[in-house]
């Protein structure tokens, strides 16, 4: 794989999809983006199983091919580049290495094989959903209406259709009490089964599933 392309525009797509990967992950391949280059571009994509981001760029490839590289190790580095400049990728089997360079700065990141790197089935999608930004923020803002911080935090209802509300969206603004923060909060996990553990002690009977970026649980 070689390919030559935009220090801005490459910054750019590493950005998007590096927010996805944990810093600390216990599976390597987790840590790592796949960059995928063939004739209509470069294409980067990251998961952390539970949801996956996929970002496309123009490049100029000079051979195609695929591989895996650190994610925030390779979104620093080309961070660290002068504006402007155009980054060199390379990766052949006979270096199991990815170098990167932008003129006279060279660097050589470890990889692991594309063929390692997960692939989320999108069996039962039978359609896709492209929404614009601003009108996403528009409809949360028109679903919370005037609903004071308590409100939200108790849950606004979510209308659909004539019939009645179809569920409720609720942000969690408020400090918890201390007596049950249970584990020390030097870590986000631990912040986010805290508050589980709050939500659990204000109301037994409520079953909450809670998404993060690593964290899947039904209380």
């Amino acid at each position: 794989m070689k390919l030559t392309i935009e220090r801005q525009a490459l910054i750019k797509a590493l950005g998007h999809v590096q927010s996805v990967v944990e810093r600390r992950n216990t599976i390597p391949i987790l840590s790592n983006v796949l960059l995928s280059a063939d004739k209509d571009g470069l294409a980067l994509s990251a998961t952390d199983l539970d949801m996956e981001i996929v970002d496309e760029t123009p490049a100029r490839i000079d051979t195609a091919g695929q591989i895996t590289a650190p994610a925030h190790t390779l979104y620093e580095i080309v961070r660290k580049l002068p504006d402007g400049a155009e980054v060199e990728l390379r990766f052949t089997s006979e270096d199991p290495r990815l170098s990167i360079q932008a003129g006279r700065s060279r660097f050589n990141l470890p990889v692991l094989p594309a063929g390692d790197f997960p692939v989320m089935s999108s069996e039962g999608l039978s359609s896709r959903i492209s929404v614009d930004t601003n009108d996403l923020i528009r409809l949360i803002d028109k679903t919370l209406g005037e609903a004071s911080p308590e409100d939200v935090e108790v849950g606004v209802p979510i209308q659909r259709g004539k019939g009645g509300p179809k569920g409720l969206l609720s942000i969690l603004m408020s400090k918890r009490s201390e007596p049950n923060s249970l584990l020390p909060e030097n870590l986000n996990d631990n912040k986010i089964i805290n508050q589980l553990i709050d939500l659990h002690a204000r109301d037994k009977d409520l079953r909450v599933v809670l998404v993060t970026k690593d964290i899947n649980m039904r209380l």
